[in-house]
């Protein structure tokens, strides 16, 4: 057989559309990816209290900013980031100290992550505009 039948031979690896994610894969891309929106949502903050040392005039506008609608749905998702990553975190803390490591386990903490995230960040928007 020669090297080109043999590479023809060979089976395609299943595309994106076809393979499916396993939950732990998507929550480990996830990890990673909210691990860097993090640097982006820690700029808006630094820019934030920086204005807030700078006097009223600065401080008024970067408030005008996050008060707007689109400033809102950043901050939610800043939100959203910052809890997911968080519990995502625990995620790996459970694993550091030798537990979770059977397919259920690790399935139910990627699963609570997720449900866990999107909860805290309601919550935390609930009593954030009751208390405004």
């Amino acid at each position: 057989m020669s090297n080109a039948e043999a590479k023809a031979s060979r089976p395609l690896s299943p595309h994106l559309q076809i393979y499916r994610w396993p939950i732990t894969m998507t929550m480990s891309i996830l990890h990673r990816a909210t691990g860097v929106a993090l640097y982006g949502g820690t700029l808006l903050l630094a820019w934030w209290l920086i204005a807030a040392a700078a006097g009223p005039g600065p401080f008024e506008f970067a408030n005008a900013v996050f008060g707007s609608w689109i400033g809102r749905i950043v901050l939610f998702g800043y939100t959203w980031v910052l809890l997911h990553h968080l519990l995502g975190g625990l995620r790996h803390f459970v694993w550091d100290v030798g537990a979770g490591f059977s397919k259920s386990a690790r399935d139910n903490l990627a699963w609570a992550n997720i449900i866990g995230s999107a909860a805290l960040t309601i919550l935390v928007w609930i009593v954030a505009l009751a208390l405004s």
